[in-house]
């Protein structure tokens, strides 16, 4: 079976064939599809598709590029769309400097705020972090997390190592097709593999050879595929530890 833990099916981009496209999903061996939010109103879409899909789950959260718009009640809506039982995760919430689409120092209040009430809900968290290395390190050993995923991973072994002594997971997009992937294809081939999850961040980040076009959970085989062949294994077992790493990570089964 495969697991994306991260597509964004909530997306305008899939709102032609969206129902069509998820219909396909599980003879495509595709078993299990975590939908993160970028704000409220994502949230409540994702919890909607979830509703109708019993293979689909949702995380509700802001993400830094819409935490400066984040309404004054914000984190009660979170609390209460957290109450579903198909939302598994807090998400997709932390840092993006590269963008700056909201102000830093808002980014960093909305991350924190939303760490500790994962934590008050006993949630996981689900992290963007995007040239914010050392700020999101910082907040993060501030709030003492220990239960997260950094999601759609590219950065460096150093780095990656010193999330892993935190207890947290990483996760990989279509970006280990990329030629110029070194630095992520490094830190594949050093952690440990139950550490390790998968995901497309679908409609973004398609792999080889489908780059530039819009993605979908059904590449997801293609991550797999990938680090099997820098792992020297055979693409089922990955694809079965990283699935059976999701369905620990976000209590799933």
């Amino acid at each position: 079976m495969l697991f994306d833990t991260h597509a964004h099916y909530d997306d305008e981009k899939f709102d032609q064939d969206r129902d069509e496209l998820l219909e396909k999903m599980l003879p495509a061996g595709v078993e299990l599809i975590v939908d993160p939010a970028s704000d409220i109103a994502s949230a409540k879409k994702a919890r909607d598709i979830a509703g109708r899909y019993d293979f689909v789950y949702f995380a509700a959260g802001v993400h830094p590029h819409e935490a400066g718009e984040a309404a004054d009640d914000y984190l009660e809506e979170i609390r209460a769309l957290a109450g579903d039982p198909k939302c598994v995760a807090v998400g997709e919430i932390g840092l993006d400097y590269h963008y700056d689409f909201s102000p830093r120092e808002v980014q960093r209040r909305v991350y924190g705020q939303q760490l500790d009430l994962a934590r008050e809900l006993g949630m996981p968290v689900i992290i963007h972090e995007r040239e914010a290395v050392q700020d999101n390190l910082d907040i993060l050993r501030a709030h003492n997390v220990s239960r997260g995923v950094v999601h759609c991973y590219s950065g460096s072994w150093e780095v990656a190592k010193l999330l892993l002594d935190m207890g947290l997971y990483i996760s990989f997009t279509g970006i280990v097709t990329f030629k110029n992937a070194r630095r992520c294809l490094e830190v594949i081939e050093k952690m440990p593999l139950d550490r390790m999850m998968i995901e497309t961040d679908s409609p973004y980040m398609a792999p080889v050879p489908h780059r530039g076009e819009r993605n979908s959970s059904l590449n997801v085989h293609l991550v797999a595929e990938r680090i099997a062949e820098i792992r020297g294994m055979d693409p089922r077992r990955v694809a079965e530890i990283t699935a059976e790493n999701g369905r620990r990570f976000f209590g799933i089964g």
